[in-house]
């Protein structure tokens, strides 16, 4: 059997040329479309929720006595927690 695309010579059993890799028979099945992604209203409330629950979280924390711990790390780990919240809410809108 010859090849379709490009002719060569190819077992009567084979699936796909060797030479080019084009496929010796048509698809059984067709993919589906691609369709364009929905816009999901209900994550983007939840990061904004998440958010203001972590500057709330922060808030509190400063005001309570962390036996030893300086307030500036307490306010560095929640600004981490924020950013990496808001950094996923960003990757997950493009």
């Amino acid at each position: 059997m010859r090849c379709r695309q490009c002719g060569t010579e190819i077992a009567d059993k084979a699936l796909v040329c060797y030479r080019c890799g084009a496929a010796t028979t048509d698809p059984v099945y067709k993919p589906a479309p691609l369709t364009p992604r929905a816009r999901r209203g209900g994550s983007l409330v939840a990061t904004v929720l998440a958010l203001v629950l972590l500057v709330l979280l922060g808030l509190y924390m400063g005001r309570l006595s962390t036996a030893g711990v300086p307030r500036s790390v307490t306010y560095m780990v929640v600004a981490g927690a924020v950013l990496i919240v808001g950094l996923r809410a960003y990757a997950r809108r493009r």
